[in-house]
Parts: structure tokens; sequence; C-alpha cells
């Protein structure tokens, strides 16, 4: 498991650091060349679409979201888990449509492309889709741990 987490960590982590490199490659480019490079803003929306699905997967994994945490402090052990395990299917209400319209989505695609570079759309959309998939199987997994007592709660997570 620690494994599936720290490549869904990397990917993550990657793909922020290639928008950052690509405005940063733009910004300079514009100001030292007078240019642009090719499809940079097809392709920062493409790319940030893919960090934020795959960082989404970690951050409901570990419970690290953001929340309202002023019940969840007064609570004693069992009303955290089970305010944990509420949480936890609500974003799994959510997260499982949201997989099936991404997969759609990336299905509908067809032949669409970048503007000037021509790449094809349905290798971001499908690279996005696998993110989000990784959200919806991890939130399962934090549910089952949540519901057999075994999972760490997001200060847990966080500390060690």
């Amino acid at each position: 498991m620690k494994r599936l987490l720290a490549v869904t960590e990397s990917i993550a982590a990657f793909f922020l650091l290639a928008i950052a490199l690509l405005t940063f490659g733009n910004v300079l480019a514009r100001e030292m060349f007078q240019t642009q490079i090719p499809d940079w803003f097809d392709l920062s929306k493409q790319l940030q679409g893919i960090a934020i699905f795959w960082g989404i997967a970690i951050a409901t994994y570990r419970g690290g979201h953001i929340c309202v945490d002023l019940s969840w402090e007064w609570a004693d052990a069992a009303g955290k888990r089970w305010i944990d395990i509420v949480a936890t299917l609500c974003m799994l209400a959510f997260l499982i449509p949201l997989t099936w319209m991404v997969w759609a989505k990336m299905g509908s695609t067809g032949t669409q492309t970048t503007s000037d570079l021509r790449l094809p759309l349905v290798w971001f959309f499908a690279i996005s889709a696998a993110g989000v998939t990784a959200t919806a199987g991890l939130a399962v997994v934090r549910l089952v741990q949540l519901v057999r007592g075994s999972a760490d709660t997001p200060l847990e997570s966080v500390d060690g």
C-alpha cells in the first residue's frame, strides 16, 4: 500500500512540476524571445487537471482534505470514527459519478487535439481518468479501514 501511495504522490508531484516548468518556460520565451511555447495554455490546463485528480487521491486516502473539525475535535474516539465514516461515504457519493463522467468524457473525446501541436486530448483525459479512479479506489480502501477501525485519523497520518 505504501508503494501505491508513493506512486500516486509522485504522479501528482510530477505533473505539478511540469506545470511550473511549462509556465516558467513560456514566460521566459515571451520575455526573452517575444514568442510562446506552442500549446502552452492547452497543455497547462490538461496537466493541471491531471495533477488535481492525482492529488485528490492522496488527500482523500489520508483524510487530510479541508474539513470542518469543530464537531470532530469535541467527539470521543467512536464519534470521530463515525464522522470519518459518514464523510468518506459522502466523498464516495461524489467520486463514483465523477469517475464515471471522466471516463465517459475520455470515451467521447474522439480525435480532438490541441490547437498548435495537434496532440491528442484522449491521452490527457486517460491519465486524468486513471487519477480519479485511484481517488475513488483509495476512498473505498479508507472506508474499509475506518469501518474495521484500522485507519489513521487525519492528524495521526500527518504526524506519523
